[in-house]
């Protein structure tokens, strides 16, 4: 059997978005409850916070609730490119919520607010000492000068508002920019 009970993860993300200045998708919610043999998986936003490189960017998260949540988190990735020391080229983020422990911080209290507010948090303040992305990292730590201008630049490509579409783009044009640059 599930651990998750359905209404509540639809109450649990209702309530998650509108705290957080997103707009919440009605429908996709009570939808969770016609899922019952997948693992709910949405496409949600993120804001860049202001005064950082991210600023007015709207950034795509998959939210992935696995089948024991909330004893397990769940697997969240961003879709939209950012550049980002603790954000891989595949959207995969190093933030020790996001994991079990003994080396992660993940416990059933937290829930995917906190998770939300912790990634936003996360690419306000940076951790360049523990990157997923070394070259990143080094010029965050050494040169933030030219980060910040990477980031900015990166932002306004991928997750401005004029640009952005609801399926957003894919990786593959970052990591091109990544290997070359």
């Amino acid at each position: 059997y599930r651990c998750l009970s359905y209404k509540t993860l639809a109450i649990e993300w209702s309530e998650a978005l509108p705290a957080m200045g997103l707009p919440c998708d009605q429908d996709r919610i009570e939808n969770l409850n016609a899922q019952q043999n997948v693992m709910p998986r949405m496409n949600e936003e993120i804001l860049g916070g202001a005064n950082t490189p991210y600023d007015k960017g709207v950034f795509n998260l998959e939210v992935v609730v696995p089948e024991r949540y909330p004893f397990e988190p769940p697997k969240i990735r961003f879709l939209t490119p950012i550049y980002h020391p603790n954000i891989d080229s595949a959207g995969r983020i190093c933030l020790d919520v996001l994991r079990l422990p003994p080396k992660g911080a993940w416990r059933p209290s937290l829930n995917i607010s906190t998770l939300l507010t912790s990634i936003q948090l996360l690419m306000s303040e940076p951790n360049p000492d523990d990157p997923l992305m070394a070259d990143i990292s080094s010029e965050y730590k050494y040169n933030k000068e030219v980060f910040i201008k990477n980031a900015k630049q990166w932002t306004e490509k991928y997750a401005s508002q004029q640009k952005r579409v609801r399926n957003v783009p894919c990786f593959d044009s970052a990591k091109k920019e990544l290997d070359v640059g």
